[in-house]
């Protein structure tokens, strides 16, 4: 990690207070509160899901909050593929990762190889503009075997070097995957985790891995060597997220300053 410690955020997180409201229109002020809030938990950066929507107003909260955005979610190999990597630039994006497929798309060797092609195909193409591709797991990649072995392990063997990952710690533990391994042995792509530190509730799915709740301070000096940004997501469908997110922020940032 750089000398300034970063600790981004998915906006995923504040999905419902970024300014959308249910007519269409835009509250430039209700996203710039937001941001506002996040930057006073400490965190410096912000990772979009969207980055074409409304991009001068994402700016423009950016520039009034002092967070500054490197990553975001987008879907570079469909048709708004151009759209996307114009956009970055100008919000200081270097890094656009993969955040979803469908998990029927990589349950064999022909689903897995289609996809390696499309990704690296976009990676070819955002060279072109200076910025990095990324791929962003789920539990799927890991529960899905192809040929012996992971899904996800056949995807990164099949990406180009240029690819990097971005491992979300809860999706790949309850998935199967062993963390506290998966993280040294592909140290040379890992340069993003997705972390929260929360305790699991009735709701979440079994874990088919190695657990990482209660272990998220390991996870992070673990990786700090050659993690650029632990990421924090929690998807919270009712209440407040705010104080779970205040939480993780002074928690994350104990540990990336440890």
């Amino acid at each position: 990690m750089s000398a300034t410690h970063p600790l981004g955020v998915q906006l995923y997180s504040v999905r419902n207070d970024l300014g959308h409201a249910a007519d269409g229109s835009f509250d430039d002020a209700v996203l710039e509160r937001t941001l506002g809030r996040l930057a006073g938990f400490g965190f410096t950066h912000v990772e979009p899901y969207d980055v074409i929507g409304y991009p001068e107003a994402l700016g423009r909260a950016m520039r009034a909050t002092g967070l500054l955005a490197t990553t975001a979610h987008a879907r570079v190999t469909g048709p708004d593929a151009d759209a996307v990597f114009a956009a970055a630039g100008p919000l200081g994006i270097n890094t656009l990762i993969v955040p979803w497929v469908e998990p029927s798309s990589i349950s064999d060797r022909d689903g897995a190889s289609r996809l390696a092609d499309a990704v690296n195909l976009a990676a070819a193409r955002a060279a072109a503009s200076g910025l990095r591709i990324g791929y962003h797991n789920h539990d799927f990649e890991f529960s899905q075997d192809v040929d012996g072995i992971s899904a996800y392990e056949r995807l990164v063997s099949l990406l180009d070097p240029t690819v990097v990952l971005e491992v979300d710690t809860y999706w790949a533990a309850t998935g199967g995957a062993d963390v506290f391994e998966l993280l040294p042995r592909l140290a040379d792509r890992v340069r993003f985790l997705h972390v929260q530190n929360e305790p699991r509730d009735e709701s979440d799915p079994p874990v088919l891995g190695v657990d990482v709740t209660g272990r998220l301070g390991q996870v992070i000096q673990l990786s700090k060597s050659f993690v650029e940004m632990p990421v924090v997501e929690v998807v919270v469908d009712d209440g407040d997220v705010f104080p779970i997110l205040e939480r993780n922020a002074h928690f994350f940032l104990d540990q990336v300053n440890a």
